[in-house]
């Protein structure tokens, strides 16, 4: 009888059965993220079209600076996360540590940014409920554009950490030699996860703070 290799569970016939059932299963899982996101993001469409110029005045007032180095951050930590996947590809393992650390190092950042906005917003009265308080004959509209802002960066933000840890996970198992060229479907199919986040924020950048500050 054929040993069983310790990385392939024991109801896969082999290796190749186990990847293509890892990627189909994160595909459908990524499916699932991309109905709600899209949801998320048809209710804001109808939003803008509806409070177009309170849409605005809440948009205005976000920080379009940090909002673009976010992006950079991400489009960076989605090369690294390529990088990481194509050195466990080729068995590389202080090629793996080392993106994977830095794509990491780089979420963290986009999640310390975006901290900073929150602070912000914060200070400023900004967050809807109670203490919200805003100088325009349409602060409701405007407290209903920073509800949007807050529950569709906060979903995203949590994303990012439950990546960060994922990666945490991966990078402690790569240290230890356990992602082969022969073995790697984990760091690939968390690769589609992180790929897929970065992807939301591409379309939450533009939606947040530029489609709705021109919408007017």
């Amino acid at each position: 009888m054929a040993e069983h290799p310790s990385t392939l569970a024991h109801q896969f016939d082999d290796v190749e059965q186990q990847h293509e059932a890892s990627n189909l299963g994160m595909w459908v899982f990524l499916i699932t993220e991309i109905m709600f996101f899209g949801g998320v993001f048809t209710l804001f469409t109808v939003y803008v079209s509806a409070y177009p110029e309170a849409f605005a005045q809440g948009s205005g007032h976000l920080d379009l600076a940090l909002g673009t180095v976010n992006t950079a951050v991400l489009l960076g930590s989605s090369f690294t996360m390529a990088m990481a996947v194509r050195s466990a590809q080729t068995g590389r393992r202080n090629g793996q540590v080392v993106y994977l650390l830095l794509t990491m190092f780089l979420g963290l950042v986009f999640l310390g940014i975006k901290a900073v906005e929150y602070l912000h917003k914060f200070e400023q009265h900004l967050v809807p409920g109670p203490n919200f308080s805003f100088a325009s004959p349409l602060a409701k509209n405007v407290q209903l554009f920073f509800s949007f802002y807050f529950a569709m960066t906060g979903l995203h933000a949590l994303h990012m950490i439950v990546g960060v840890g994922i990666l945490a996970v991966l990078l402690v198992q790569a240290w230890r030699g356990r992602y082969t060229a022969d073995y790697c479907t984990p760091v690939e199919v968390s690769g589609l996860y992180w790929h897929f986040v970065d992807i939301v924020w591409i379309f939450l950048f533009p939606f947040l703070y530029l489609v709705a500050r021109h919408a007017t």
